[in-house]
């Protein structure tokens, strides 16, 4: 093992929703209790990480890990519409603190999918009254924790809402087949996109969801971070990242902004180039303009894609899949670093990477082939200053609920009893202090 050189961030990443627990002025909670929900079930007290925060970094820093990526959560701090909760401030003071007197590097990003419900009720993320809003939550908690935070992600995968909307049209193309063969065309179609959603379930759920939502959100068809994205809302969502980081510069000058995309190492096999030129444009090359102003880029990857002359290509005949049916392909990270710093020129830190399997020697096999990946891509001169494992540990993974396991710690539903897995250990090794 070599270890990566002093100040290079070995860390693990959370979003608040999967772990904290009882996030109960968020849009993903009203979701989650509809009667025909599109959740595998609700997240109720997740990881209790809210109250077991001092644990869990603990662990982290036990294992030699230097930096922890976790995300401040909006609908807490901003429980209904322009009215703060100073008692929410003080809790993520602590957890900034508690990571400062491990010794470990506090990254924290801003919006991780989940938004307050009534600003879904007021249009979310198609609506141009969200660029305000945002503004002034980032504003306001970066006049509260602003100096004592060195990162801040703005927004967690920009461009989540349109690879959404691709996989959902592709998904309702092949819903038109026989019910079989659409049942086995939507399992091919979830483990396309990085994020655990069930297409299945919220086909099924579509004459249901139209009139259970409006109950709730009053609209049929609420606009929440990860609904199907128009291209006017995909750019809405960067002008709420730009006005985000004019307000961070304007309070906090010496911090370091970027936002994070979803990115696959996109593969064009005989015939299949244009494709897959025309799936990285709208995956990540029509966002530099908006983004090379920041001074990093959180680049997120899990897998590969292949393409061919007809389109997007399954996982090749017996390649070992995870549990959310991605090919497992840890070398697809240091592809996509290459592939990114050719455009974007500052600096570049993995926000997430990671595997969701219950072995966890084949989660040490994988850390060792994307770390590796990551010390090419060093070697080479390209600016890679961190990499933050998915996920520090085993959550709630959306819609699909706690059946994945991407942790590098187990965490007992009964109990809330934390086991650290060996590849924690190993995650840790590469550190240097």
């Amino acid at each position: 093992m070599q270890k990566f050189e002093k100040g290079f961030f070995v860390g693990a990443a959370t979003a608040a929703h999967q772990v904290e627990g009882n996030n109960i002025h968020s849009d993903y909670w009203a979701q989650e209790q509809l009667p025909h929900t599109s959740f595998a079930e609700p997240s109720g007290i997740a990881c209790d990480h809210y109250n077991r925060y001092e644990e869990d970094i603990r662990l982290l820093a036990d294992a030699g890990l230097n930096a922890y990526r976790f995300s401040i959560e909006w609908a807490r701090i901003e429980p209904e519409e322009g009215k703060f909760d100073p008692a929410e401030i003080e809790h993520y003071r602590k957890v900034i603190a508690c990571c400062k007197a491990h010794g470990v590097e506090p990254v924290a990003t801003l919006l991780h999918f989940t938004s307050p419900k009534w600003l879904i009720a007021m249009g979310g993320w198609e609506a141009e009254s969200t660029v305000e809003y945002f503004k002034r939550y980032v504003s306001y908690v970066m006049e509260q924790l602003g100096s004592e935070l060195h990162y801040i992600c703005t927004i967690n995968e920009a461009n989540m809402g349109l690879q959404l909307a691709a996989i959902s049209k592709r998904f309702r193309l092949m819903a038109e087949q026989a019910a079989k063969a659409a049942a086995s065309a939507g399992k091919s179609a979830e483990g396309s996109v990085q994020v655990g959603m069930n297409f299945q379930k919220m086909m099924e759920n579509m004459k249901y969801a139209a009139a259970e939502n409006a109950a709730v959100f009053g609209t049929p068809q609420p606009k929440i971070f990860v609904s199907e994205r128009t291209p006017e809302g995909d750019l809405l969502v960067l002008r709420a990242h730009a006005a985000a980081r004019e307000a961070i510069k304007a309070i906090c000058p010496e911090v370091k902004v970027g936002l994070t995309l979803s990115l696959h190492d996109l593969q064009a096999q005989p015939g299949g180039a244009a494709f897959a030129a025309a799936a990285w444009e709208e995956e990540f090359t029509h966002y530099l303009p908006y983004i090379k102003e920041d001074d990093f880029l959180g680049v997120q990857n899990y897998t590969r894609t292949l393409y061919g002359a007809q389109g997007q290509l399954p996982a090749p005949q017996g390649a070992e899949l995870t549990q959310m049916d991605y090919e497992f392909y840890p070398q697809a990270l240091e592809n996509v670093i290459r592939k990114v710093a050719a455009d974007f020129k500052g600096d570049l830190i993995v926000t997430e990477n990671g595997i969701a399997t219950a072995d966890d020697t084949r989660r040490v096999a994988f850390i060792e082939a994307a770390l590796a990946g990551v010390q090419h891509c060093i070697a080479d001169g390209i600016p890679v200053k961190g990499y933050f494992h998915w996920s520090l540990m085993d959550n709630f993974e959306w819609q699909k609920g706690y059946a994945m396991n991407f942790g590098l710690i187990a965490v007992n539903r009964e109990t809330m009893e934390r086991t650290p897995k060996p590849s924690l250990a190993v995650l840790g090794g590469y550190a240097n202090a």
